[in-house]
């Protein structure tokens, strides 16, 4: 959220959206590489969410959500989910998320609700 006072641009995260990036930070500080990266990085994140009453209820929904052949079409978006991740990860892993080249986000029903992010270092 942002506002503008005085000609300048304010931006404050919300309690849960920084309590979020702490969290990403931490699990992602067990995993930070010796050098951080400078160079472009690609990213790749899947979300895994619990499945809705519908899918779980229907043994051939829920089959079908297992092998990823019925996808999460509900909200969040999932530009929401990976602006936090990238947020966490600046200064950790890389240098800066304007680093990243490549981007891709997923969203999948699952019984283990998670999030998966693999940083990838382009070579250039």
């Amino acid at each position: 959220r942002g506002s503008i006072r005085n000609g300048k641009v304010h931006m404050r995260d919300p309690a849960k959206s920084k309590y979020f990036k702490q969290y990403v930070a931490l699990i992602a500080s067990q995993h930070q590489p010796k050098n951080i990266i400078n160079g472009p990085v690609a990213m790749d994140v899947k979300v895994y969410r619990p499945m809705a009453k519908s899918v779980s209820n229907s043994s051939k929904k829920k089959e079908k959500a297992e092998k990823g052949l019925l996808r999460l079409t509900t909200k969040p978006d999932v530009d929401n989910y990976v602006e936090g991740v990238k947020d966490a990860l600046n200064h950790l892993i890389y240098k800066d998320d304007s680093q990243e080249v490549d981007l891709k986000v997923s969203k999948f029903y699952s019984e283990d609700p998670k999030m998966e992010v693999m940083i990838i270092e382009v070579s250039t």
